[in-house]
């Protein structure tokens, strides 16, 4: 019996291995094929010749991106956009995670306000009411239109609060027997051992906002304003290529091989920060998703 349970083990992790292995392909292909359409000659791509490969390798594409200055402010923007969305997110995520963490008799309004947050997940003023409220506060044309209305995400708080309801209740009594009080603990103690929750929050947010165009596109009303995704999304419905003709060698560009290049490039960061925040992603979404 116990010989045929582990065979049939074997078999299904043999399956769940091959079926993962070929979700993997499915989702690499397009990336590669994007990126070898990128790096080939317009002849090869309007020939319809490119598979996986490039064929007449040519960096021309990349070198007019890199020399463009509407992509060089679109990823400035997209940066900016970045470091303060995750440090202002993470901030009030924290201070909103911590103490409703805590039980009823800690914290006496901690069910009301857990009610309010789920609320909102399910129900939402929509984006006319979300316009009006950005352009009252005199936030449009600003980087704080792409920062400040995304800045409470309760899904992350979820996360958080769970983790630190999770965390043995003798760290913070034992703190508070010592002197200490809820900042040092929080501070101190609860966070130090959050990392894999702040890692999985930390990425959620960061593609959040590096995916992000159609904000930019509502809320800027000048295009040197756009973050980078708006950008490239304009640029791929209406493509401008005014600027080929300062370029030192046009037969090796199209419009074609600009837009794979332009979209490569905005992939490359989010692609490498992953790596770094990957070992803590799937301990900080198991631990987090338990509820105590």
């Amino acid at each position: 019996m116990g010989s045929r349970a582990n065979r049939s083990q074997q078999i299904a992790n043999i399956i769940i291995s091959a079926a993962m292995t070929l979700l993997g392909i499915v989702c690499l292909l397009p990336i590669v094929h994007v990126l070898a359409f990128s790096l080939s000659s317009p002849a090869a791509a309007s020939a319809g010749k490119i598979a996986l490969w490039p064929i007449e390798f040519t960096m021309d594409a990349y070198i007019y991106v890199i020399n463009e200055p509407k992509f060089g402010r679109a990823f400035l923007v997209s940066v900016q956009r970045i470091i303060l969305g995750l440090s202002i997110s993470t901030l009030l995520t924290i201070l909103t995670a911590y103490p409703l963490s805590k039980e009823s008799a800690q914290f006496r309004p901690r069910t009301f306000y857990a009610w309010f947050f789920v609320t909102t997940m399910l129900f939402g003023g929509g984006l006319i009411p979300t316009y009006i409220i950005v352009r009252s506060y005199g936030l449009m044309d600003t980087i704080w239109a792409l920062v400040l209305p995304g800045a409470v995400q309760v899904f992350n708080i979820t996360l958080m609060l769970n983790f630190f309801r999770g965390l043995p209740k003798e760290l913070g009594e034992s703190a508070f027997v010592d002197g200490a009080d809820h900042w040092t603990t929080l501070f101190r103690i609860y966070l130090p051992l959050s990392l894999p929750s702040l890692a999985t929050i930390s990425l959620f947010t960061m593609v959040g906002h590096w995916n992000s165009w159609f904000d930019g596109l509502i809320y800027m009303n000048r295009a040197e304003h756009y973050p980078l995704q708006t950008y490239l999304q304009t640029i791929i419905t209406k493509p401008d290529m005014s600027r080929v003709s300062n370029f030192t060698d046009v037969k090796n560009i199209t419009t074609e091989t600009v837009k794979t290049a332009q979209i490569i490039i905005g992939m490359v960061p989010i692609i490498a920060v992953y790596p770094f925040l990957q070992r803590y992603f799937v301990k900080g979404i198991v631990l987090g998703s338990v509820k105590g």
